[in-house]
């Protein structure tokens, strides 16, 4: 039995940066995890994958990742691997 679809933002990294990016409404990008669109239907995020997959001369490495809406009604990471990608690098350098 398949398991039933969980809701996704859809991450990358920016390929003249290499900053992580995320899918905002209006098909632009951002930065931030809490402005990230929150995909709640499996085919819209196939179909989003699959565009932001094209895109290959401004995205790098585009994938799905498990999220959930929090009280404020934005995006969060269900995965630990996604809030550290979110929050940047945990240690300084110099």
């Amino acid at each position: 039995m398949a398991r039933p679809f969980t809701p996704k933002v859809l991450t990358a990294n920016h390929l003249l940066d290499g900053d992580v990016v995320y899918l905002a409404p209006g098909s632009r990008l951002t930065r931030k995890l809490s402005e990230a669109m929150l995909i709640e239907d499996e085919s819209t995020a196939k179909a989003l994958l699959e565009a932001a997959e094209a895109r290959s001369s401004v995205l790098v490495g585009p994938y799905l990742a498990d999220a959930i809406r929090d009280s404020d009604g934005r995006p969060r990471s269900t995965h630990i691997r996604e809030t550290l990608r979110a929050d940047g690098p945990s240690i300084d350098i110099l």
